[in-house]
């Protein structure tokens, strides 16, 4: 029985083909790696040569697996221990677990540092103060134009404004000149646009705006077209917008009916400002047929044939509201204050006092007002300017502050007025109490009137003695 079980043994293999032993286990496959010595010399002992080198090449293979096991095991640690965990923990732990969607190197061989130093990635331009230098252009480029080499200028291309546009961006330019007057600002906001061959049109926008403002806004437009012609806009320019606003007059007088007129103005003034040239009149001379244009460049020839007419067009509207002397401003009062007296219309009185555009100091007109009754004779001056300042308080042209200003400016040097007007006290009584009947004044500015002290002597039978 002992033969043939050792027999069974000795035959394990035969002609390379593994048997399975008495047990069930593979012959020549060792139980556990701690019986390896034992079952080696067992082999070693009885197994054929080819058997043993079958049996080395395996035991050569089992020893590499091994060594990249721990290999591997080795570079784990080193990059958890650079990743700032523990180093040389046990990698089946938790700790020594690698998360699965680190995007690191698995490994070993990364040092787990972002790529290309932190300069990659998407939505990234480069490393944190790169800076690119101009590229030289490559030959082989498929886009590369050699015709185009060489000095290339680099400039700002700004659209060209359509008439639409052109519309909305001029108006609030020239409605904030109004405001502040300044022609040079307006000079640069102008360069920075692309006008295109609509440039023209903005001295008609202008001019359009100006015939719906008052004096002072025309009088600052021609100002602007002055400083403009030559620089922005040329003759020919000037020339071309003049020319559409005649055109344009019959829609024009709808929301402006003295539009004819004023267009007339300022073709003269243009005229004289050599704005436009001397023979631009002689263009439409019998080829209008409309009677609106007609009558604007009528009245361009008329302010032009005038005697001296040329150099005295710079007022033609008149010097806008502050910009007035003070003399003038007290001097254009008192003429209006006199055509009031004398022709009594309280509306056109209201018209001069607009047209002077200087509110902030119409406290003079109410000076001038009251001293101009002080100085007449007779009622009649004192019913017409109360009616007047009731008016004008009514309308609002006057304010409280300006109304009180003037009434106690005239308080103020009523002293020196009755040295040349001796009854100034007892008229300037009158015209208060009928200024507060009238609700021009209130209570306070009547109670503040100044009164003079009246002395009377007695009969001679009392001594010539002085009553209180």
């Amino acid at each position: 029985m002992a033969t043939e079980v050792e027999t069974w043994s000795n035959a394990q293999q035969h002609d390379g083909v593994f048997s399975f032993d008495e047990n069930g286990a593979q012959a020549g496959r060792p139980y556990g790696e701690e019986d390896d010595g034992l079952n080696e010399a067992e082999v070693n002992g009885n197994w054929t040569p080819q058997e043993k080198a079958l049996h080395e090449a395996r035991l050569k293979a089992k020893a590499k697996r091994r060594l990249r096991k721990n290999s591997s095991r080795n570079s784990t640690s080193d990059s958890i221990s650079e990743s700032g965990e523990l180093a040389g923990g046990d990698p089946h732990s938790p700790k020594g677990k690698l998360n699965a969607s680190d995007r690191k190197s698995r490994t070993g061989k990364g040092r787990g540092l972002p790529k290309k130093g932190g300069a990659g990635g998407k939505g990234v331009w480069g490393a944190a103060g790169m800076v690119y230098e101009v590229e030289e252009p490559d030959a082989r480029d498929p886009n590369y134009d050699e015709s185009a080499q060489g000095d290339t200028v680099y400039a700002t291309v700004v659209p060209e404004l359509d008439e639409r546009e052109l519309e909305k961006t001029v108006n609030p330019i020239v409605q904030e000149y109004f405001e502040h007057g300044d022609t040079k600002e307006v000079q640069m906001l102008l360069k920075e646009l692309n006008l295109g061959h609509h440039k023209y049109e903005f001295s008609s926008l202008a001019v359009s705006l100006s015939l719906e403002g008052k004096a002072s806004h025309r009088e600052l437009t021609s100002r602007l077209l002055s400083d403009l012609s030559g620089k922005v806009l040329s003759q020919s320019d000037m020339a071309r917008a003049f020319d559409k606003m005649l055109k344009e007059l019959p829609d024009l007088i709808l929301d402006t009916p003295e539009a004819p007129q004023m267009l007339g103005q300022f073709i003269a003034r243009a005229i004289a400002d050599h704005v436009l040239p001397m023979a631009f009149l002689d263009r439409y001379k019998g080829k209008v047929d409309c009677e609106h244009a007609r009558a604007a460049l009528d009245r361009a020839a008329v302010l032009l044939s005038m005697k001296k007419e040329i150099v005295r067009l710079d007022n033609v509207w008149g010097v806008g509201g502050g910009l007035r002397p003070v003399k003038h401003l007290i001097k254009e009062m008192n003429l209006l204050l006199k055509e009031y007296l004398i022709s009594g219309e309280v509306s056109e009185a209201e018209h001069c006092v607009r047209d002077l555009e200087v509110p902030h100091f119409h406290h003079e007109l109410v000076y001038e007002a009251i001293v101009m009754v002080l100085e007449s004779k007779g009622d009649t001056a004192i019913h017409m300017m109360v009616k007047l300042l009731q008016a004008l308080w009514k309308t609002g042209l006057i304010t409280v502050d300006q109304m009180n200003r003037g009434f106690q400016r005239v308080y103020d040097e009523l002293p020196e007025i009755s040295l040349d007007v001796p009854h100034a006290h007892s008229i300037m009584e009158t015209f208060v109490d009928l200024c507060y009947q009238e609700s021009v004044i209130n209570k306070q500015l009547r109670d503040a009137c100044p009164s003079r002290g009246r002395k009377r002597f007695v009969s001679e039978g009392d001594g010539g003695l002085i009553k209180n």
